[in-house]
C-alpha cells in the first residue's frame, strides 16, 4: 500500500491546535487488531483481515447497495483485477475496524479505493 503525501501549508505547521496522540493512534490499532483476532478465532491461522481468503470476504465484507455501486464504479474506471477487489474489501474492513464500525460504510471503500489507485499509479509510472 502506498499513500501520497502533500507539502504541508505553512500555516497548519503554525496551527497551534493538537492533532490526535501518537498514543491514541496506537490505542486504535490494538484495539482494531483485537477486533479482527475476535472475529477470526473460529479461523486457524488467521488472525487478521489481510489474512481472509476469499470465502471469508463474502461473510465479513459485506457492502450495502451504495458501497458496492462505488466499487463496482471503481473497479470499471480503475480496470482492476478480481485480486484488487478483494485487497480493497480487505482494507476497507480494516478501515472500519479502526473506526469500530460494524459494517463497512461507503467512506470506507472510497478510502482503500483511494489506496488502491495510488499504488497503481506509482507502478505504472515507474
Amino acid at each position: 500500500m502506498h499513500i501520497e503525501v502533500n507539502p504541508v501549508p505553512f500555516e497548519k505547521l503554525a496551527d497551534k491546535s493538537t492533532a490526535e496522540k501518537s498514543d491514541a493512534i496506537r490505542n486504535r490499532v490494538i484495539h482494531a487488531r483485537s477486533l479482527q483476532s475476535k472475529r477470526f478465532k473460529e479461523y486457524h491461522g488467521i488472525h487478521y483481515n489481510a489474512q481472509m481468503p476469499t470465502k471469508l470476504i463474502s461473510i465479513f465484507c459485506e457492502l450495502d447497495e451504495t458501497s458496492l455501486n462505488l466499487l463496482q464504479t471503481a473497479m470499471e474506471k480503475l480496470n482492476l483485477s478480481a485480486r484488487a477487489y478483494d485487497r480493497i474489501l480487505k482494507v476497507a474492513r480494516t478501515i472500519a475496524d479502526l473506526e469500530t464500525a460494524d459494517k463497512i460504510k461507503p467512506q470506507h471503500i472510497a478510502e482503500a479505493i483511494q489506496y488502491r489507485s495510488l499504488d497503481r499509479d506509482l507502478w505504472t509510472n515507474n
